[in-house]
């Protein structure tokens, strides 16, 4: 139902991750700088954010993970050499969405989410045309500082 999401896939192997060097390469594909890959991270985070609000349960149970910008175990650490450090922070915030959110999304909804994020990640696609991608350092993918 959710594969057309970077983080919709098998789950990583680390805590059920969803797998963050698919993420990293979803960026890379996209030619999206550090600059999109926080917008569409943003995009993610403000969905999530507006969804369990708007949800009795979650509402909850869960608001208190979006008491931080970003959300999440490496909200304020960038300790990847690489400019991973978004891919990362999705990781984290595309499980919950794909484990949390989706199970509670009827097939219309996820329709329209579908086709929200498809002209998002267009509009996105405009803008790193306009802003290129610098190329990567020549270190290990997730190499730690």
């Amino acid at each position: 139902m959710a594969g057309h999401f970077p983080f919709a896939g098998k789950r990583g192997t680390r805590y059920g991750q969803a797998p963050r060097g698919t993420i990293a390469a979803f960026f890379e594909n996209h030619g999206f700088g550090e600059e999109l890959q926080e917008k569409y991270y943003k995009w993610w985070y403000d969905f999530a954010k507006d969804f369990v609000e708007k949800d009795s349960d979650l509402s909850v149970t869960m608001i208190t993970r979006f008491n931080s910008y970003p959300m999440g175990t490496h909200a304020e650490h960038s300790f990847h050499l690489n400019d991973k450090y978004w891919a990362e922070c999705l990781a984290e915030l595309g499980s919950f969405i794909r484990d949390v959110i989706f199970p509670k999304m009827d097939e219309k909804a996820m329709h329209n989410l579908e086709e929200k994020h498809s002209k998002m990640l267009a509009d996105l696609e405009k803008e790193a045309e306009e802003k290129p991608r610098e190329p990567a350092p020549e270190v290990g993918v997730y190499r730690h500082v």
